[in-house]
């Protein structure tokens, strides 16, 4: 459709635009999408919706500055890098106002986690790669000698498709070290959060960053995000998003031999041992469960408790997560603030009523919260289920908001089958006070990532990613170097 229509205040939404080769450009076919904002329901944003013709456009000219950023030196791709990250810095109000706006969070959380993430990212693979580009060496001294080394080599085009959730930081997590190893990238982000990607593009512009080192277009998968997957000028493709679109984004990218990376869902669970530190590991449950209204990859969608003190983790959990505020985002006392898109609250809302349906007991929220003066948001409560099998689809299905199940366990190796007992594998905690139990448990789980008495720790040089149907590859330092790049060996006879 092409946009005519005003917000409910009677304003137009703001009309985002392509960027290509370094400039601003209206989609080809002239289309856009109505983007609202969560909060409020408001029409806010026209997003374009690209099309092949757009993808094209944008390939070519990656395409075309890839042999020059290739062979600019890493110092000179590090002071640009870091000279984005200063401008986002320096602009940090703006984005999070922008991302809380955007996306239906609170504006404090886009300040304290998003940005600032977004801007480390920047920074960390700005200098890292600085440091440890080179491979290793290896010398024949047998009756034929030889001197070999590795060299990396950055591979092309990337294909950069990032989530709705944490728009902004996933997306510098995919860009940065891209063209810190030399890549160029066409980057497609949410057409549910695209704003803070186009304002990204004028901090590029403002930093001095050639032209068609970094594109964007905007849009949705059928015709943005697959021409960009299956273009032959792109060698490779990082997805981070939904098991079923991430399957479908590998059955176009395999027969092409593409180099792929996905980071898919999740169904996480944390495990609370009979000795663990029930206050810590309330406070963070209540954090993993429904921080970012849980829409994160990696909060918890299924707490398993040690019988023996699971009446009193669920009596101090559910008063916990009773005093979090769901309110409008701009408000700093809002714990919560909207789910993105009206479709996913009625999906998260469906997953309650399937769990009523197969004998679960809610114990707190379940339901549609109505904000004063924000009527038309799309606010859920936080929730808590109880009662539910290891079977039960909202123990296997991935919800992804503010819902989580709560189940007893008599004992480690129930805990353990019951948390591998999905087809995810993306991250679990554990919580105990006993270090030779948290290293075996840990060592039995099936997941890419486990905390121990914590939550959401990262350390940028440790690989991320999931197992099963939670993805294929790894991020990171140095996993994103083994992956922007290719080795090359070198043979010399001596």
């Amino acid at each position: 459709m092409d946009s005519t229509t005003t917000t409910t205040n009677g304003t137009a939404p703001r009309r985002l635009a392509n960027f290509i080769n370094g400039a601003f450009e209206p989609p080809a076919a002239g289309q856009y999408l109505a983007s609202p904002n969560p909060s409020t329901g408001a029409h806010a944003l026209d997003i374009p919706r690209s099309t092949a013709a757009d993808v094209d456009a944008a390939v070519a000219a990656a395409k075309a500055a890839f042999p020059t950023w290739s062979k600019t030196p890493r110092a000179e791709r590090s002071r640009l890098l870091l000279r984005v990250a200063d401008l986002l810095r320096d602009n940090a109000d703006r984005f999070a106002q922008a991302e809380s706006a955007d996306q239906g969070k609170p504006v404090k959380v886009a300040a304290t986690l998003d940005i600032p993430r977004a801007e480390q990212n920047l920074r960390f693979f700005a200098t890292a790669a600085q440091h440890s580009m080179g491979g290793h060496t290896s010398e024949l001294d047998g009756p034929v000698q030889a001197f070999s080394y590795v060299r990396r080599e950055p591979v092309g085009v990337a294909a950069l498709i990032s989530p709705w959730n944490l728009p902004l930081y996933l997306l510098t997590w995919k860009i940065a070290p891209c063209l810190m190893t030399g890549n160029t990238c066409v980057c497609k982000p949410s057409e549910f959060t695209s704003h803070t990607a186009y304002l990204l593009c004028e901090l590029f512009n403002q930093a001095g960053v050639p032209p068609g080192v970094i594109n964007m277009v905007f849009g949705d998968g059928i015709n943005a995000g697959q021409p960009l997957v299956q273009h032959k000028d792109v060698p490779l493709v990082s997805f981070t998003g939904g098991t079923v679109t991430g399957a479908r984004i590998a059955s176009i990218a395999a027969p092409m031999f593409k180099k792929l990376s996905l980071e898919l869902g999740g169904k996480n669970a944390a495990i609370i041992c009979a000795d663990a530190d029930l206050d810590r590991a309330v406070a963070t449950c209540v954090r993993s469960a429904f921080y970012n209204q849980g829409e994160i990859c990696l909060c918890t969608s299924r707490i398993l408790v040690a019988r023996s003190v699971y009446d009193e983790f669920i009596l101090k959990y559910t008063a916990a997560v009773k005093q979090l505020r769901v309110g409008p985002p701009t408000d700093p006392e809002s714990d919560l603030g909207a789910l993105v898109s009206e479709q996913h609250m009625k999906k998260v809302l469906s997953y309650v009523q399937i769990a009523k349906d197969e004998g679960g007991a809610v114990v707190t929220g379940g339901h549609r919260v109505h904000v004063p003066g924000h009527e038309h948001g799309f606010y859920v409560a936080p929730t808590i289920v109880t009662g539910l099998g290891p079977q039960a689809r909202c123990m296997q299905e991935e919800i992804f908001g503010p819902v989580t199940c709560v189940s007893p366990f008599d004992d480690e190796q129930e805990a353990i089958e019951w948390c591998n007992n999905t087809v995810y594998g993306l991250a679990a905690s554990l919580w105990t006070e006993n270090v030779s139990r948290a290293h075996k448990l840990a060592a039995q789980i099936h997941a890419g990532t486990v905390w121990v008495n914590c939550w959401m720790v990262r350390d940028l040089t440790m690989p991320f990613g999931g197992s099963k149907q939670s993805g294929v590859g790894r991020e990171g330092w140095p996993s994103s170097l083994e992956f922007f790049t290719e080795e090359k060996v070198v043979c010399v006879k001596l």
